[in-house]
């Protein structure tokens, strides 16, 4: 960094050139791609990317393939991928979207981290209206009677064992009918829940996944339901949805099959 406290702009033409071959690598349909090929793409001659080449894979950004004789990207990529991501706060990454979230629908959004029994909200941005609903840090979503804890079993939660709490009448104790609603939300990507922990309150929430499609969050969105209905839940499920996506992609989460 200049001593100004600004990034330095002046570039290293070796330094593009060689993240020019990655980008070509990258962006090939082939899994592997000779030098002369590399060069083409790359837009630089063939002597000069045979030796940025050496130069990658001696740092194992590329590697060799001796059977074909030709370059495929290294290990080392992973390896770095993975030290960036370890080093990305969750929260910090989803702040963002939070805040576009209740922007879109109105109603206050939460993120949760799933724990040993339930998932418990980590970070949250209120709506914007005077009467809200009741978001805390550190509490945790029941598992059979919100819309986050049906979020959290369908993708490898465990309910405790014993007698499943009534909240309010319309709360899922019996685990055959809990079962079908958890089976739904993995059929469908999300989750509602309607006055099932408090009278009044209502949700829908969906999953974000990490690097290795493992759900690490849950994106959620609630409200009176004086105000947001089952039609206004219609309606913020799409907006959710993309949050969520977006989060994933944030985290570095592989694509996964459109529903």
């Amino acid at each position: 960094m200049a001593r100004t406290g600004q990034p330095a702009v002046r570039q290293l033409g070796t330094v593009q050139r060689a993240l020019t071959v990655l980008d070509v690598l990258a962006d090939a349909e082939e899994a592997e791609l000779g030098t002369n090929e590399i060069a083409r793409r790359a837009g630089v001659n063939a002597s000069t990317v045979s030796r940025l080449l050496a130069t990658l894979a001696d740092r194992g950004l590329v590697e060799f393939v001796a059977e074909t004789g030709r370059y495929r990207l290294g290990l080392r990529l992973l390896q770095l991928g993975n030290a960036v991501l370890s080093r990305l706060d969750l929260r910090e990454v989803a702040r963002p979207h939070l805040r576009a979230l209740v922007e879109a629908t109105g109603e206050t959004v939460t993120l949760s981290a799933p724990g040993e029994h339930d998932a418990v909200t980590v970070d949250f941005v209120q709506s914007r209206f005077a009467i809200q609903s009741v978001a805390q840090l550190g509490r945790p979503s029941i598992a059979h009677a919100t819309s986050v804890g049906k979020v959290y079993l369908a993708y490898g939660g465990e309910l405790p064992e014993g007698e499943l709490r009534v909240y309010t009448p319309r709360t899922i104790v019996d685990r055959t009918a809990l079962a079908r609603a958890v089976e739904e939300v993995r059929v469908r990507g999300w989750a509602q829940a309607v006055g099932e922990r408090e009278d009044g309150l209502n949700a829908v929430s969906a999953p974000v996944w990490g690097t290795r499609g493992e759900l690490v969050a849950i994106l959620g969105v609630q409200g009176p339901a004086s105000r947001f209905d089952e039609p206004a839940m219609a309606r913020a499920v799409e907006p959710l949805l993309a949050r969520a996506r977006a989060i994933s992609d944030d985290l570095g989460a592989p694509p996964r099959p459109a529903r």
